[in-house]
């Protein structure tokens, strides 16, 4: 990425986002009510590369991509001040990040106020997100078929780990799986005749606690393991954000979790690898993150 853009006639110009960044990016989520917490975006800009616009020395946008292997992306913390809205940073932020980005391809997750730039910018959308949370409820275990279990992840794992998350969100995140399994206060593993079949990883984010991602082979599986990490974090505050598509979303309102959001997946370039069988993805990391 270049280190600085030309300056335009409004006074904005972006530069590469850096480590010392982090505090005014984190007062710009703030300043929207986005619930990320100063370590939240250290392990996003830990695993990526960003801009920010700046205006008289004060950061009043950002945005993030991730690259996951050489053909894939997500793109996500794209933020700008309320008061600087309305004035195309947006759109230069995004073509910034886009930049480099023409054999990827891109995903991302879009509020009802971004979709509109991300279609002009070539995205079509795909699916949909329902971000889910609340005060987890007491949750009885869901029974698995014979063969089935539930077990505690352990480091042994993560080579199993770090293939079903490449097969079932279609991108290889090594690095960002093994982040999340150091960061977990818990990881459970559904096994199939001690072969790792899915997983799911409780940790701290935002207000509280997310579960995410959760890869399973079907949707009881997906359940067992979403039931079992609630269960854990009953009476706390947890969220978690699915695949619409996933048929979820009715049985996670009893667990206590509500919907408040849908945002929409989007996608630029290639489609993804379609997957009838196998490993899927039922809850995400991040909506940034994919």
């Amino acid at each position: 990425m270049g280190a600085t853009a030309a300056l335009v006639s409004d006074g904005v110009s972006l530069r590469a986002m850096t480590a010392a960044d982090l505090t005014a990016a984190h007062a710009l989520t703030d300043e929207l009510r986005w619930p990320h917490r100063p370590a939240d975006w250290e392990q996003a800009f830990r695993h990526g590369e960003g801009f920010v616009a700046e205006r008289d020395g004060q950061i009043v946008g950002t945005g993030l991509r991730w690259r996951w292997g050489p053909r894939h992306a997500t793109i996500g913390l794209v933020v700008v001040a309320p008061a600087c809205q309305g004035r195309r940073i947006g759109h230069r932020l995004m073509s910034a990040l886009l930049d480099g980005l023409d054999r990827h391809t891109v995903l991302l997750h879009a509020t009802v106020d971004g979709r509109g730039l991300y279609e002009r910018l070539g995205f079509v959308r795909i699916g949909e997100v329902r971000q889910h949370q609340g005060n987890a409820q007491p949750t009885p275990p869901i029974a698995l078929r014979a063969g089935w279990r539930l077990r505690p992840g352990t480091e042994a794992d993560l080579p199993a780990l770090r293939v079903l998350d490449a097969e079932a969100r279609g991108m290889p995140r090594d690095a960002l799986i093994d982040d999340l399994f150091r960061d977990a206060e818990a990881t459970v593993v559904l096994d199939h005749d001690d072969h790792a079949c899915g997983f799911a990883i409780l940790r701290r984010f935002g207000r509280g606690h997310a579960i995410g991602p959760v890869v399973a082979p079907d949707a009881e599986g997906a359940k067992a393991l979403i039931a079992h990490l609630s269960g854990l974090n009953a009476g706390r505050f947890t969220r978690i954000d699915i695949d619409f598509a996933s048929g979820l979303a009715e049985w996670l309102e009893t667990l206590g979790l509500l919907r408040v959001d849908a945002p929409t997946t989007m996608l630029r370039g290639a489609p993804l690898p379609a997957r009838p069988a196998g490993p899927q993805l039922y809850a995400i990391v991040t909506q940034a993150l994919g």
